[in-house]
């Protein structure tokens, strides 16, 4: 059973579930954002040009987009287009998400904000029960949304000490995470083959591009060969123990 028709209990199992794996995530990727403080900081941008950016911005790939273009002696006009190209993915994460989350007026506007890749993973893997999905996108997303923010200000704040983020491996986090989201559901045959394909464009153009292009590309294959095997390979990840839990078949800067 699913969705209202869950009993009480079987329901609160599910809800304590996702509210556990949603706060991992936050966490997990928050401690990202330790490095993002630092090297923004140290790319010449302010502690409050660096906080701003992920209040405003808030997608962590394209954060890092642009301050890698800036700190490369790069306008802020290409740091902004190269984010914009990076940011651009989060548009076909929607497209999955405004059928499952049903939001409207002024929530509509919040929701769009928190489309990032651990709060549409969290989500989409739940599309079995529409409300563990909400739950899921909308506890996912506040709770990146929070610890990003608080990390980015302690990061730029120290700056000094955490300028190379290799010292304490903190720019693999977010991307361990986001693996862990979607690898129970790339066992299947045809989403593997999807995610293989998609990875396979994205290397071969990285070379050839500018930044944030290999990205779109990949996020393209994903979308047409989804479509053409009739959604079983969306980008989604995990069963019912989404990052870390115990369940199969479920599903991201």
């Amino acid at each position: 059973m699913t969705g209202t028709d869950d009993p009480p209990a079987s329901w609160e199992r599910r809800r304590h579930q996702v509210v556990r794996d949603a706060l991992s995530v936050g966490l997990a990727t928050g401690a990202y954002a330790l490095s993002y403080g630092a090297l923004a900081t140290s790319a010449g941008l302010s502690v409050a040009q660096t906080c701003a950016l992920s209040l405003l911005m808030f997608t962590g790939g394209s954060q890092f987009a642009l301050i890698g273009v800036v700190d490369g002696g790069g306008s802020a006009v290409s740091g902004a287009a190269t984010a914009v190209l990076l940011g651009a993915r989060n548009a076909f994460y929607g497209l999955r998400l405004t059928q499952l989350l049903e939001v409207r007026g002024a929530r509509k506007l919040v929701a769009t904000q928190l489309v990032i890749d651990e709060s549409s993973a969290m989500a989409v893997g739940q599309d079995d029960d529409p409300r563990a999905a909400r739950l899921a996108f909308w506890t996912t997303g506040v709770a990146v949304f929070v610890f990003w923010n608080v990390v980015t200000l302690a990061g730029a704040l120290g700056a000094e000490a955490l300028s190379d983020p290799a010292v304490l491996g903190l720019d693999a986090a977010a991307p361990a995470a986001f693996l862990a989201l979607i690898a129970p559901r790339v066992r299947e045959r045809e989403p593997f083959l999807i995610a293989l394909a998609s990875a396979g464009v994205a290397l071969a153009v990285t070379p050839l591009v500018a930044p944030g292009i290999p990205v779109l590309a990949a996020a393209a294959v994903a979308v047409v060969a989804g479509l053409a095997f009739g959604g079983s390979g969306a980008p989604a990840a995990g069963g019912d123990g989404g990052a870390g839990g115990d369940g199969d078949g479920k599903r991201a800067g």
